[in-house]
């Protein structure tokens, strides 16, 4: 078999070939990981707000690690990130970043976190198109 015609098929076969085992896609179309028991890695995605890490945390919490939707959930990375740098989260308060939550509103602790369900709820929102250039 030629190398031309070898090309298609390596191309295809790596189309097809699973994530990582501890990668997650989030229903927003971001990748999160869990690197640790307590905390869940987002990488950077270009174009996207800080509220959508957020979601595919929350969404990797509940899916992934079963946690309950009350779960606290709060950034360890401390802002402001640098370019190009992705957002680590922690279901620990011990690991909090301090200063480094969203916006503090409706109930629950003032500590910066939200639930996991809050998290879920109020951003994860499709990313159109539903496809990547």
């Amino acid at each position: 078999m030629t190398a031309m015609r070898l090309i298609p098929i390596l191309a295809a076969a790596l189309a097809l070939a699973p994530l990582p085992a501890s990668a997650f896609t989030a229903r927003n179309g971001m990748v999160a990981q869990q690197v640790s028991p307590t905390e869940i890695a987002v990488p950077f995605d270009s174009g996207r707000s800080d509220t959508s890490y957020w979601c595919a945390a929350g969404d990797l919490a509940e899916q992934v690690m079963g946690l309950p939707g009350k779960t606290r959930l709060w950034r360890a990375t401390p802002e402001p990130r640098r370019k190009g740098q992705g957002i680590v989260f922690t279901v620990d308060p011990d690991k909090r970043a301090e200063n480094a939550g969203v916006s503090e509103f409706g109930s629950g602790p003032q500590d910066g976190s939200v639930s996991v369900s809050m998290a879920i709820a109020s951003y994860c929102r499709l990313r159109f198109p539903l496809w990547r250039d």
